[in-house]
């Protein structure tokens, strides 16, 4: 009797060193936070907006590890390469998993290399010009263009960068040129627009709102499907005209793939709960960022959406980048 009940207790004991690792908490340690940036930029802000208050819910700290270079591939390297463990987290964002992966071949697959964790919010483009320009909406914008075939030009952050690729979509869907000034970052291509060198740009909200307030730019329209609440009098795209006309500079949260699910769970429910914090709104109001919930799968499928729109539109408009 007594070799039968140790004959039937051999299995338990045998699992039970695998389920005792299996109860492990998560998490047991920092979380390593990648952005892919420099400290002190818009979406170092937002990173660290959140992961302070993620935290806190999670009961663990956020070390954040600021990785700028190559446009974002070097974090996100460093996060394909890491541990699938939970504690090596990036923040992917419309470059590093949108318009890079549609425009350039990259080291790493925007989509099979991560774990996609969740949004965690966006802002939207706005399309400005020089407040000299004698258009007040988009409607004698594009009468303008057409009076003034090859006169106006636009600027943009970069070859490849959201504020290219956007302004050529409005191009293609207006079937009208505008000349396209490459600028290395947001900051000189709004030195020439307010100058008057370039006419007009597609810049994210966030960029353009000093310069809006200051009154030497102009705002048109913005991206998106409905206004945005710090500018409730600046109609959409779609308001414009242009059905579904969607571009966003947008922030979201992946790690390495092979993440658990259990894991990966447990982070897009607290970080859900920070994104619906009442004060959450306000603290990003600096980058007019509006928080987005999502749970994991819809966020696979927003950036597998993103890229294939970039895609489509790069072989387009014939744009490659080495």
């Amino acid at each position: 009797m007594k070799r039968r009940t140790l004959l039937h207790a051999a299995p338990a004991l045998v699992y039970a060193p695998s389920l005792a690792l299996a109860q492990v908490v998560y998490p047991a340690k920092p979380i390593r936070y990648i952005v892919p940036v420099a400290a002190g930029g818009g979406s170092d802000t937002v990173g660290r907006t959140v992961t302070e208050r993620w935290g806190n819910q999670l009961k663990q700290s956020f070390i954040v590890d600021n990785q700028a270079g190559g446009g974002g591939v070097i974090a996100a390297q460093a996060t394909a390469r890491a541990a699938p463990d939970g504690y090596t987290l990036m923040q992917g964002y419309v470059a590093t998993h949108g318009t890079s992966p549609a425009t350039r071949k990259l080291p790493y697959d925007a989509i099979k290399d991560f774990t996609p964790i969740g949004m965690i919010g966006a802002t939207p483009n706005v399309l400005v010009v020089n407040s000299a320009l004698p258009v007040t909406n988009v409607k004698e914008f594009i009468d303008y263009l057409r009076k003034n075939p090859g006169k106006v030009s636009y600027g943009s952050a970069g070859q490849g960068s959201l504020t290219h690729l956007t302004m050529e979509l409005f191009k293609q869907q207006v079937n009208s040129f505008m000349v396209h000034i490459p600028y290395r970052g947001i900051a000189p291509a709004f030195t020439d627009l307010i100058g008057g060198q370039t006419q007009a740009m597609f810049p994210g909200l966030a960029a353009a709102v000093p310069h809006i307030k200051s009154g030497r730019v102009r705002p048109l329209a913005v991206t998106g499907l409905k206004r945005h609440p710090q500018y409730k009098d600046v109609p959409t795209m779609d308001e414009s005209g242009f059905k579904g006309f969607d571009a966003q500079q947008w922030y979201g949260v992946v790690g390495p793939a092979g993440i658990p699910a259990p894991i990966t769970r447990q982070l897009n429910e607290s970080l859900a709960v920070v994104l619906r914090a009442a004060d959450l709104r306000d603290k990003l109001v600096v980058e007019a960022v509006e928080p987005m919930v999502m749970l994991p799968e819809q966020f696979a499928a927003f950036m597998k959406a993103d890229i294939a729109r970039w895609t489509k539109l790069a072989k387009d408009r014939n744009i490659a980048l080495e």
